[in-house]
């Protein structure tokens, strides 16, 4: 008995109860009061089909009060809805590949080159952002797409005292495909390795970057010299405007 306890996880006792026929199957948890809740709750989630259990609960209540009732929880609310199928579904949303072993090593521009026999690997594009301060006390910040072969800064976008957002890098990564192939999609995968900033991890970025035929890759966490061809480039933009 004591292996299978030990085997199963479970505790001596909770196998002497269930063969001696002792153990209680667990039932649901409910209260007396829920069933005079369940037809107002179900008329809430009809008027009010978008609405989460939370804000059903904050209008229940508000509901309940008018009459002179005592307010729900909203951990009862959400029982209540899950026991009768009234909860919001799940919002699906596609996981999309995320690694971090970037690479930029390539032979040539925006095609493919191999890495062993009878394998090809998408060549890479890397971005990176940049910030610094102009003497009169103006923030310049950018972000770029370099090539990482002939290291052709492809696209870029520079915004003053604001910040770049999001948009400014689907932006340039639109900008890179056009001017490299006169067409919104890459002809080919093109991995573009940057690091792991929030512009370049969001959700709607790797989208984007799916539908211009772009592979999203991203470098080790604090490793910055694996996107070595970007950060050489800001060292000599930063050298370079600093004289």
């Amino acid at each position: 008995m004591k292996v299978v306890a030990e085997t199963l996880g479970v505790s001596r006792s909770n196998l002497v109860d269930r063969l001696q026929g002792k153990a209680k199957p667990r039932r649901r948890y409910h209260k007396a009061q829920d069933a005079a809740l369940v037809p107002l709750i179900t008329a809430l989630v009809a008027a009010r089909p978008t609405y989460g259990y939370r804000r059903i609960t904050a209008i229940l209540n508000r509901q309940l009060r008018s009459e002179g009732l005592a307010p729900v929880n909203h951990k009862r609310t959400y029982r209540i809805m899950k026991a009768h199928n009234l909860l919001l579904a799940r919002k699906y949303s596609e996981r999309p590949e995320h690694v971090h072993d970037g690479k930029v090593i390539v032979m040539r521009s925006n095609l493919r080159s191999p890495v062993g026999l009878n394998q090809w690997r998408p060549l890479a594009h890397c971005s990176d952002g940049f910030e610094f301060t102009c003497w009169n006390g103006d923030v310049i910040r950018g972000a770029f797409i370099i090539d990482a072969h002939d290291r052709e800064i492809i696209a870029w976008k520079v915004v003053v005292d604001a910040g770049i957002s999001g948009s400014d890098i689907r932006d340039i990564m639109l900008e890179a495909v056009e001017r490299r192939f006169g067409t919104c999609r890459a002809p080919s995968v093109i991995e573009v390795l940057s690091d792991n900033g929030s512009l370049y991890i969001a959700k709607e970025t790797q989208v984007f970057a799916r539908q211009l035929g772009l592979k999203a890759c991203f470098t080790p966490f604090r490793s910055p010299q694996s996107n070595g061809i970007s950060e050489a480039f800001v060292k000599t933009l930063k050298r370079t405007t600093s004289r």
